[in-house]
């Protein structure tokens, strides 16, 4: 009991000094993985939970770390770093989006998919692309909207006005000005109102 209480003191005096520190900063985040993006004086870099800055404060945007990979930006270009701050993929993207399910879109002139070595998964084909979300992700053609599986597969044709990302084994999608859901073989679907 001792040992436990000791472990709680250490930790709230820990986090109490470390959020002291978190009043230098404009800006902070919530913490990813860990690590919280904050911004002073117009620059964003990441601390650790204890409020120790981690990755300098050295980029024009960044967002939230996800597996493993923080997007940062620098003179208008993306890429992503590790959470040591190596940047791992170069700072070469008009546009990227944070990874999920071991891939990011990235937009070099037309959006694709990478993998977190930096390699095309998924060719930049797309005008649009969201996030990977139970296994799809919503990209666009000519203004209208479907869905890809992780191998670059149309499994739900492109046709809609707009398509949100899938949860809970749904997505709402925008077909002739109206709002439905459909589900992952793109039928549709009621959804109960939470």
């Amino acid at each position: 009991m001792k040992k436990l209480l000791a472990i709680v003191l250490l930790l709230a005096f820990n986090i109490s000094y470390g959020q002291k520190g978190l009043k230098d900063y404009e800006l902070v985040d919530q913490y990813a993985e860990d690590l919280a993006k904050v911004k002073k004086d117009g620059k964003w870099g990441y601390v650790d939970i204890t409020g120790k800055l981690v990755v300098p404060l050295k980029y024009d945007d960044a967002l939230c770390f996800s597996e493993g990979r923080g997007a940062v930006m620098i003179k208008n270009k993306w890429g992503f770093i590790d959470t040591s701050g190596k940047e791992v993929i170069p700072l070469k993207y008009y546009e990227v989006y944070s990874y999920h399910e071991g891939l990011a879109a990235v937009n070099d002139g037309k959006f694709g998919f990478i993998n977190k070595e930096g390699k095309y998964v998924i060719d930049p084909i797309y005008e649009q692309a969201g996030s990977f979300s139970e296994g799809l992700a919503p990209v666009s053609r000519k203004n209208l909207w479907g869905y890809i599986n992780s191998s670059g597969k149309e499994v739900i044709p492109i046709r809609y006005g707009y398509a949100e990302k899938f949860a809970n084994g749904s997505a709402k999608v925008m077909l002739d000005g109206k709002w439905l859901a459909i589900d992952k073989n793109g039928k549709e679907v009621k959804v109960e109102e939470q």
